[in-house]
């Protein structure tokens, strides 16, 4: 593999791909980088995009704060995360600790942001959505509501008078019908009647 290719080329080889791989998670990003002559940064976003995870902590150098320190009050945390090849979460969560805080004008909310929001949501915290997402706690809770989002309601027990009427109305009654009677979602009527054996007519 030849040093020294351009700052712009971006094709990566297979071979390339390979040595990644296999030295990237034992925490090699720079031995990797001298080896096929490509910029640290370009190094680690290439791993960040391929999922790949270093098992070692990776300190962050003082050129890395001071970027970090610069970009997050304007930037997008995703945006920060591609120049620095770490991942949202964590720069969130050094955000958090360095007491970073974003300008109160408020960020446009990107499709990928919202998709990632309707992800989060149901099993996660505000307050961890917001340090993933590099956003404040209001501003995620802000945009949860502006989307319909909500938190899945706690299992409730089935009573002896709905399983009764499930196994009186099955037989003639769509799911969708017993679902309005009882209250409950189609999949957790048609999960019950599974559970209780019940058969058309």
């Amino acid at each position: 593999m030849e040093k020294g290719k351009k700052p712009g080329w971006t094709h990566w080889s297979q071979e390339e791909l390979k040595l990644l791989r296999r030295l990237f998670p034992k925490g090699r990003a720079r031995e990797i980088a001298d080896r096929i002559g490509r910029p640290l940064t370009a190094v680690r976003q290439r791993a960040y995009s391929m999922g790949l995870k270093t098992k070692r902590y990776r300190w962050w150098s003082a050129k890395e704060l001071e970027l970090l320190k610069k970009l997050y009050p304007n930037e997008k945390l995703q945006t920060i995360a591609d120049r620095l090849g770490r991942s949202p979460k964590s720069l969130g969560n050094k955000a958090l600790s360095l007491g970073l805080r974003k300008t109160d004008a408020p960020v446009p909310w990107s499709m990928q942001e919202k998709k990632l929001l309707e992800n989060l949501f149901p099993h996660n915290s505000l307050r961890d959505i917001a340090s993933q997402m590099g956003r404040s706690v209001s501003a995620v809770a802000n945009k949860a509501h502006n989307l319909g989002l909500r938190k899945p309601k706690r299992y409730r027990l089935w009573s002896k008078k709905e399983i009764n009427l499930l196994k009186k109305l099955y037989p003639t009654t769509t799911a969708r019908e017993l679902a309005d009677k009882t209250g409950r979602s189609v999949y957790a009527v048609g999960m019950r009647i599974t559970k209780l054996g019940l058969k058309k007519r």
